[in-house]
């Protein structure tokens, strides 16, 4: 399974943030955020501090996709 982060990336254009932002408010080193923009995997301590600093779920900022299209 391969993991998704662009629906994190589009809450922070909807909420006119730069990563830079995010990466200072949530208190995550910048290698996090190099991981989230290459759609690696991260802990899930760090995606519980980016769900409670939007207010979100993590459903709202990544999903999880298969490998092969076949697989869905």
């Amino acid at each position: 399974m391969a993991v998704s982060y662009k629906k994190l990336w589009k809450i922070l254009i909807d909420k006119d943030m730069k990563k830079q932002d995010l990466q200072k408010s949530v208190g995550v080193s910048w290698g996090v955020i190099t991981r989230l923009s290459k759609g690696e995997t991260v802990s899930l301590d760090v995606l519980i501090k980016i769900c409670k600093y939007l207010g979100c779920d993590i459903g709202d900022i990544m999903e999880l996709l298969p490998d092969d299209p076949k697989d869905v």
